[in-house]
C-alpha cells in the first residue's frame, strides 16, 4: 500500500454514478491505495457481481431508506433531503468506526450530488475530492448557473460560455432549458458547486484531450484533474488485470442472448438501441422508434427494460424475429465492441457516450433529459462520432428521421465514412489517455502523489 493510506469512495447511490466511481476506485488500488466504496444499504442489498472485486473494499451508510431506497421515499425531494441528513450521520459514524478499527481514512472522494459529504470530511479534518461524474461542457454550465453567471430561466435562443460551442437553448442541460421541472434535482446539481471552493481536489470522468478549451478554463478555477474515461481497462489500456466489467449491476443482463445473436450477425450490421436504466419512453415515441427499426432493414439489439415493454407495438417482437433481438438488460461494454455493431441509438448518458466514444462505435443521439441535449451536441457538432434524430414539434423523433439518421451512419456515404473515421480517431486518443503516460494517467499518478505525501 502507499503508506497505508486509504481513501473512501462515495458515489451517489444511482448505476451512472456507482460505475464510473468504483473504476476509479480500481485505478487507485492499481496505484497502491487501500479503497473502500461506500453506497447505501438498500442499494448494496440489490448489487450483483459477475466477478468478485478484490481490490477494493466494500461498505454501507443509510439513506434514510434502507428497504427501498429510492422508490421507497415520496419524493425526490423527500429523498435528497433524508439522504443529507441521515447519510451526514452514518457517514460521520462510519469513518469513527473504521478509525476505532484501525483503518483510518485519509481521503473522502465524493460525488457532486452529495456535496455534504464534503463538510463532514472537513468537519472530521480529512481531506477530501469531489468526483464530478458529468462532462466538463456541463460542470462549466452548471457552475455559470450556480454562481449567477447564467440567469435561469435563460433568455434569448442562444448563449455562449468560455471554451464552450455555441450553444442553442435547447442544447442545454433540460433542468436549466426546462428550468422549474425537477426543482429538487435542479438544487442538488447547481449544489455541487456550493462549497466545491473547500475541495482539495476536483476530479472530473474527461479526459483531457476531449475537452481542453474547457478544460482549460475550468483550471484557472479549481485544481482540476481529469481522470477519465472510467470505462474497465480490459476495453482501455488492459493494463489493470481482472479489471473486464464494472462489477456491480442492479440490472440483470442476459449476457448468453445477447452474445449469441451478435456472433450469427456480419460486421458492422447490427443497429444497437439503449436508453439506459433510468430513461422512460413515451408509447408513441416507442412505436415511432419501432417502425424507424423496421424501415432500416437493418438488424437490431433493443434493451427494452421490463417496465417499458408494454409499450412496444402489438406483435412488434413477432414481426421482427428475422431481423431483430429484444431484451431487458444487457452487457453494454461488451456488445459495443463486438464486430457486428455498426450504429449505436442512445440517449446520450453520459457514461453511455464515453463507453461508445472509447470503444469507436458511431452513435445517432435521442437525448431524453439532464445533460443529455447537450452531450448530443458535443456527440454531432464537436467530436463528430454521430448525427442527432432531432425532434418534431411535438417532442417525438418520427420513424422516418430515424431511419435516416441509422441508415446515415451504417450504410456509409461521406458523412457516415466521416462519423466512423472520426470515431477510431477519439477510441485511440481515450486508450491513449488512460495508458501509462496519458494524460489521465498522469493525472491520476499526480492525485496519489499528493494525498500519500
Amino acid at each position: 500500500m502507499a503508506n497505508g493510506t486509504h481513501v473512501l469512495v462515495l458515489p451517489f447511490p444511482g448505476q451512472g454514478h456507482i460505475n464510473p466511481m468504483l473504476q476509479f476506485a480500481s485505478r487507485l488500488a492499481s496505484k497502491g491505495l487501500k479503497t473502500t466504496l461506500v453506497t447505501t444499504v438498500f442499494i448494496f442489498k440489490s448489487i450483483y457481481s459477475d466477478h468478485p472485486i478484490a481490490s477494493t473494499s466494500f461498505r454501507t451508510i443509510s439513506d434514510g431508506f434502507d428497504e427501498g431506497g429510492f422508490a421507497q421515499a415520496k419524493s425526490p425531494d423527500i429523498y435528497l433531503s433524508t439522504f443529507k441528513s441521515v447519510g451526514s450521520q452514518s457517514l460521520a459514524s462510519l469513518i469513527k468506526e473504521l478509525g476505532d478499527s484501525g483503518i483510518p481514512v485519509h481521503a473522502v472522494i465524493y460525488d457532486g450530488f452529495m456535496a455534504w459529504a464534503l463538510d463532514i470530511a472537513k468537519q472530521l479534518g480529512i481531506r477530501a475530492a469531489v468526483f464530478l461524474t458529468q462532462s466538463c461542457a456541463v460542470n462549466s454550465i452548471h457552475y455559470h448557473v450556480s454562481r449567477g453567471l447564467l440567469k435561469v430561466p435563460v433568455e434569448g435562443s442562444r448563449i455562449w460560455l468560455p471554451g464552450l460551442p455555441e450553444l442553442k437553448i435547447w442544447e442545454l442541460p433540460s433542468l436549466i432549458y426546462h428550468h422549474g421541472s425537477y426543482p429538487a434535482w435542479f438544487d442538488t446539481i447547481v449544489n455541487q458547486f456550493s462549497n466545491i471552493n473547500e475541495a482539495d481536489w476536483v476530479l472530473v470522468n474527461s479526459f483531457y484531450e476531449l475537452e481542453k478549451e474547457v478544460v482549460d478554463w475550468m483550471s484557472k478555477i479549481w485544481k482540476l484533474g481529469t481522470i477519465g474515461p472510467t470505462i474497465p481497462s480490459m476495453y482501455l489500456d488492459r493494463r489493470l488485470k481482472h479489471n473486464e466489467d464494472y462489477g456491480l449491476q442492479l440490472l440483470h443482463p442476459n449476457t448468453s442472448a445477447c452474445m449469441r445473436w451478435l456472433n450469427t450477425k456480419p460486421n458492422g450490421s447490427v443497429v444497437y438501441v439503449s436508453f439506459g436504466s433510468l430513461a422512460e419512453v413515451g408509447v408513441e415515441q416507442m412505436a415511432e422508434i419501432a417502425w424507424g427499426l423496421i424501415g432500416t432493414n437493418a438488424y437490431f439489439l433493443w434493451v427494452v427494460r421490463e417496465p417499458e415493454e408494454p409499450k412496444l407495438p402489438d406483435n412488434f417482437k413477432h414481426m421482427t424475429r428475422e431481423k431483430g433481438l429484444i431484451v431487458r438488460w444487457c452487457p453494454q461494454l461488451e456488445v459495443l465492441k463486438h464486430g457486428s455493431v455498426g450504429c449505436f441509438v442512445s440517449h446520450c448518458g453520459y457514461n453511455s457516450v464515453l463507453e461508445a466514444l472509447g470503444l469507436g462505435v458511431p452513435m445517432v443521439a435521442m437525448p431524453q433529459w439532464a445533460d443529455q441535449a447537450t452531450n448530443a451536441k458535443h456527440v454531432e457538432d464537436v467530436w463528430g462520432v454521430g448525427v442527432r434524430a432531432l425532434v418534431d414539434e411535438k417532442g417525438i423523433v418520427r420513424r422516418e428521421t430515424i431511419k435516416q439518421c441509422i441508415n446515415e451512419v451504417i450504410m456509409g456515404g461521406k458523412r457516415g465514412n466521416e462519423i466512423k473515421k472520426n470515431s477510431i480517431k477519439w477510441k485511440n486518443l481515450a486508450i491513449k489517455a488512460a495508458d501509462h503516460g496519458g494524460s489521465s494517467d498522469k493525472n491520476i499518478d499526480e492525485f496519489v502523489a499528493k494525498i500519500t505525501s
